[in-house]
């Protein structure tokens, strides 16, 4: 794909741009679907947004008047959530805007199963049942969850915002397809691929602290244990900070990073050759903020490239995929299915390549860090000594 159009609008943007769905709806439902569901200004062109007055946890995009022109007929997709998330309302937002754009006629029908299985179960009967052509799986545990549950059904599922399937063990490998009704989607990008970044920004590495939500089985799976495992066969020293308890999270980092550094400083004492590699979790990308106050001059990586965003909570340098990029190729995989080009169960695991990069000069100068012209020249997100957005999506911010 471009890699000019796979990019994101970093998080912190799209917290302030994005419109509740109970914003267009009836007041009285605003605060019912505000605590679970948003979608963006980008989808908001093209579709409304109607709220289940018996379900808080459902809501139906129908296309506005004039979108669509021509004969009448909607493919029905369905989106499954297992819980709120800004990595989803930014993925929900793009594949929307997406289908319009390209003139898929689609009505898409987005539920919260809630993690529970019952209610999981009657979404899927539902989509089989009431004549529905695709589902999305939106999340790692939603897709773990239909995986387990509901793999070989009638419908196609494509996974969105989801981790490494291989890593997972729910595909052999890179070159084969599930067999069955999913197409998988990945939000990684391969170990050895980031070393490579890594070996750039810093050609005389020695130490990096993996940080990851111990509770966050994916990112532990595809993220942590990989990147532990190929650092250390690389000489690298690794070290791990993790949260046992995303609910006190920043207490937590707030001991675990200044514990994390001093431990650096025994083999690197003036920092220059170690970074902090944030996973995705949540629950620690969240902290960013905390994470900066603490990691004195070492530089904070995120396989997340939509934490490195504007002002200061900023994570220096992002190498990865962002939820804006998977979501255009589950968009474009999704759209080929409805238009019978493809099947799911033939198509092998979609990756984005190369990965999206974003750097904040803003925090490389407060740490001291140069960066090599070579992730400049490429990266998809530049903001400048202030803070300030100078590149987005591959283009100069006038």
């Amino acid at each position: 794909m471009d890699k000019r159009n796979s990019t994101i609008a970093v998080i912190g943007a799209c917290l302030m741009l994005f419109l509740t769905a109970g914003e267009i709806v009836a007041q009285d439902r605003m605060a019912r679907v505000g605590k679970w569901f948003k979608i963006g200004p980008l989808a908001l062109k093209h579709w409304k947004v109607a709220v289940h007055p018996d379900d808080p946890l459902r809501v139906t995009l129908k296309a506005k008047p004039g979108v669509y022109s021509g004969a009448t007929g909607f493919k029905k997709v369905m989106v499954i959530y297992p819980r709120k998330s800004t990595a989803y309302d930014i993925a929900m937002t793009e594949i929307a805007a997406t289908y319009a754009n390209k003139g898929i006629r689609a009505q898409f029908e987005v539920v919260n199963f809630d993690r529970k299985a019952a209610r999981g179960h009657a979404l899927v009967d539902e989509a089989a049942g009431k004549g529905y052509s695709l589902i999305y799986s939106m999340g790692s545990q939603t897709t773990a969850w239909l995986w387990k549950n509901r793999r070989d059904g009638k419908v196609p599922i494509v996974t969105v915002c989801s981790k490494d399937p291989v890593l997972l063990g729910q595909v052999k490998d890179y070159k084969s397809s599930s067999g069955v009704n999913f197409a998988f989607t990945s939000l990684n990008v391969p170990v050895d691929v980031q070393i490579v970044y890594l070996r750039q920004l810093k050609p005389k590495l020695k130490n990096v602290v993996i940080m990851v939500d111990e509770n966050n089985v994916s990112a532990v799976k595809t993220q942590a244990i990989p990147m532990e495992k190929a650092l250390e066969a690389e000489g690298i020293n690794v070290f791990r900070v993790s949260v046992t308890d995303p609910k006190v999270a920043g207490a937590q980092l707030e001991v675990m990073v200044p514990a994390a550094v001093a431990r650096l400083r025994e083999t690197d004492p003036d920092l220059k050759n170690s970074l902090f590699w944030i996973t995705g979790s949540t629950s620690v990308f969240a902290e960013i903020r905390t994470i900066n106050e603490h990691s004195d001059r070492v530089p904070v990586l995120s396989v997340v490239p939509d934490i490195v965003q504007k002002g200061p909570d900023s994570a220096t340098l992002g190498i990865g995929v962002s939820f804006q990029s998977n979501a255009q190729l589950a968009a474009k995989i999704g759209s080929d299915i409805l238009e019978g080009k493809v099947e799911a169960k033939d198509l092998k695991v979609a990756i984005v390549s190369p990965p999206n990069i974003a750097i904040s000069f803003l925090r490389a100068r407060k740490i001291g860090m140069k960066i090599p012209f070579s992730l400049f020249e490429a990266a998809d997100d530049i903001y400048g000594y202030g803070g300030q957005p100078l590149r987005r999506r591959g283009k100069t911010v006038n």
